[in-house]
């Protein structure tokens, strides 16, 4: 310490944040939460937020059997939190209709496949025509 090694780091010469303020014997999962932006949710918000996205998700699915598989791992999810005895807000997310949820996912990806398609035939160049199939104008 005496040859200067340390004189160059940061927060140098400046007080400790929140040092001294209080005691919390949980400041260390507290800090960890703010740094790594963790999000602790109950479970009933937890569900309404994945039910709103859930269509966006079953979209980057590409097999129905895995659609299948999501919408009722989410159903029995959702039943599962309507008899636990959790704290936290009531739950308000109704399971989802397994086929009807199968027949949107369907339509949407027929959607979006046809408008692929048609994007994909605009961007295409006409083809050129060889010269010995070009033909005079008689305009």
């Amino acid at each position: 310490m005496a040859k200067g090694e340390f004189d160059d780091l940061p927060g140098a010469g400046k007080p400790i944040k929140d040092l001294g303020t209080e005691h919390d014997p949980d400041w260390w999962i507290k800090r960890l939460v703010e740094r790594e932006q963790i999000t602790v949710l109950p479970p009933s918000v937890a569900l309404r937020k994945e039910d709103a996205g859930l269509d966006d998700h079953l979209d980057t699915i590409a097999f129905e059997g895995d659609v299948r598989r999501e919408v009722e791992d989410f159903n029995a999810r959702v039943i599962r939190a309507r008899y636990s005895l959790s704290p936290g807000p009531p739950l308000v997310t109704m399971p989802r209709d397994v086929d009807a949820t199968i027949a949107a996912w369907r339509a949407r990806r027929t959607a979006r496949l046809e408008a692929q398609r048609a994007a994909l035939a605009a961007s295409r160049p006409e083809p050129r025509r060889r010269w010995w199939q070009r033909r005079g104008r008689t305009d």
